[in-house]
């Protein structure tokens, strides 16, 4: 079980990377929408490249940051049973679910994503919009987000055993600490500090 743990350490470890490096990308997709906006009202200018590169960024955010998320158990939940059970209940709610359902779930859609990925790759697919980008990228995000998705998946599951057996500490509890926001804005001190 301390091997489990220590890979759950891992893949822990490189979640937390993507996930503060999905924080930069929010910024980087409200500067563009920014832009785009001023670009359009002031000069009349407006570029498809522009609103898809946003949609992109939005994707990569939302598809490679669920595993952060969960990570963070910020997912959403709705209590009304398991918030009865013991944590020990709870804690065995959380391994049926993840066994049964969000395992299953990002396998199977990580597997059916690839080969249309694939697919966009070997067509060298491109947006219907006229001076749109290619599509590849954003086909990739769904098989990748969900490879994520599923180590990070089987990270909770390794916590969530190894509090039932008094080994970790409960994974559902939340750190003390600050918030995306609060990081990024940190983030962005460091940042001018450093320039």
């Amino acid at each position: 079980m301390n091997a489990l743990l220590k890979l759950s350490g891992l893949i822990d470890a490189l979640t937390e990377r993507v996930g503060k490096s999905l924080i930069w990308l929010v910024l980087i997709m409200t500067i563009i929408s920014a832009g785009n906006a001023v670009m359009r009202y002031t000069i009349h200018y407006s570029s498809n490249a522009f609103l898809e590169i946003q949609w992109y960024l939005f994707s990569a955010i939302f598809l490679l940051g669920a595993g952060y998320t969960l990570k963070k158990n910020e997912h959403v939940r709705i209590d009304l049973v398991a918030g009865k059970f013991s944590k020990r209940g709870q804690t065995w709610i959380d391994i049926f679910g993840i066994i049964f359902f969000l395992m299953p779930m990002a396998i199977a859609i990580m597997y059916l994503s690839w080969p249309v990925f694939m697919l966009a790759i070997e067509t060298n697919e491109q947006s219907n919009n006229a001076g749109g980008l290619t599509v590849w990228p954003a086909r990739l995000m769904v098989p990748v987000g969900f490879f994520l998705l599923v180590l990070q998946g089987l990270s909770e599951l390794i916590k969530r055993v190894g509090f039932l057996k008094g080994l970790c500490p409960d994974p559902t509890e939340k750190p003390k600490g600050p918030t995306a926001e609060e990081e990024l804005a940190l983030a962005i001190k460091a940042q001018k500090g450093e320039l």
